[in-house]
């Protein structure tokens, strides 16, 4: 072998060298995802519906993934509070949000100003659940259905009240949208921070109904006596609840609130993280754990949900929203 081409072997290995070395170092840089735990904020509660469906989708999601998912409640302002932290967090992976209706379609369009933008500042791993609200009331309350419940108000405006997760919710709004189809009600608006709190003081007796996403809790005290379920407000009765009618069915047309739930993680992370994630979670969909676990709360999965589907659902979710929110006068202070 001549000088010159000993030279071209040695420059040859040596680049062959040095591209291997920085292949090497940028996975040494990149790194494994996850490989430190991932922290899924749930902006209400715990013990909501929206809790109940992260807790579900990080336990099922987990193994698929290989590594640990933390939940962290960060409730207040309708949701807007855990959301917005979301929002601006580092787009690595490692923040991702357990959002919903209202957090991504009631708020953009209620919210005079809203802390964040549903659309650009995220991007959404996949829609896992869609689930109906509930009209639910003290087991001494005297309406037995919507029927009674619109004729008692009617003829006792503003004596009653109902319970909300909060200000700005879509339970806020599920509660306004039946006053104004069973005949313009009059009947108080008392805010909560969270389901769960609400539903608690239904029990008590501390407020005579709320109006609420469907919940495993909820089920369990409609079927233990706690409290009664007038209605779901969906197209059809839920499996796990056969015995509860719609609202449409109790003679109150229009009633249709089903609320989905999503992951989500900041706009800007990677591709590559998005896709791990929405694969995980597409194997996670198609085992008991989460199927079960979400048929028992009253939740319907949906099976098949791409983060480009998942996008176009919540842009037509919004689309369908913002004329019944307008014609309401709904507003998110």
């Amino acid at each position: 072998m001549s000088g010159p081409e000993i030279v071209h072997k040695v420059r040859g290995w040596l680049g062959s060298a040095t591209l291997a070395f920085c292949l090497s170092a940028a996975a040494l840089a990149q790194g494994k995802y996850p490989d430190r735990p991932v922290r899924l904020v749930v902006p209400f509660p715990p013990g909501g519906e929206t809790d109940l469906v992260g807790r579900l989708w990080a336990q099922a999601v987990m193994p698929h993934l290989g590594g640990t998912i933390v939940v962290e409640n960060k409730a207040g302002a309708g949701g807007a509070i855990g959301s917005t932290e979301v929002a601006r967090a580092k787009a690595d992976g490692y923040t991702l949000l357990s959002g919903q209706t209202t957090t991504h379609v009631i708020n953009p369009i209620a919210m005079s100003k809203p802390p964040y933008d549903a659309q650009r500042d995220f991007v959404p791993i996949g829609v896992i659940s869609t689930t109906p609200t509930a009209i639910l009331v003290n087991p001494s309350f005297p309406a037995t259905n919507l029927r009674e419940l619109a004729a008692l108000a009617k003829a006792n405006p503003g004596k009653y009240s109902f319970g909300s997760a909060g200000s700005g919710t879509i339970t806020n709004l599920t509660g306004e949208l039946f006053k104004i189809q069973a005949g313009g009600l009059n009947i108080q608006h008392v805010p909560y921070k969270g389901g769960n709190p609400a539903m608690q003081d239904v029990i008590a007796g501390h407020i005579p109904m709320a109006t609420l996403i469907l919940s495993s809790t909820m089920l369990g005290h409609h079927r233990s006596g706690k409290l009664r379920i007038l209605a779901v407000n969906s197209d059809a009765r839920v499996r796990a609840a056969p015995d509860i009618p719609t609202a449409i069915e109790s003679g109150i047309d229009g009633m249709r609130v089903q609320v989905f739930n999503a992951i989500f993680a900041p706009a800007g992370t990677p591709n590559e993280i998005v896709q791990a994630l929405h694969q995980a979670t597409a194997k996670a969909k198609g085992e008991a754990l989460l199927r079960d676990g979400l048929e028992k709360a009253g939740a319907e999965l949906v099976a098949d949900s791409s983060p480009e589907a998942a996008a176009r659902y919540i842009r037509e979710e919004i689309a369908r929203w913002a004329p019944i929110v307008k014609a309401s006068g709904f507003k998110v202070e």
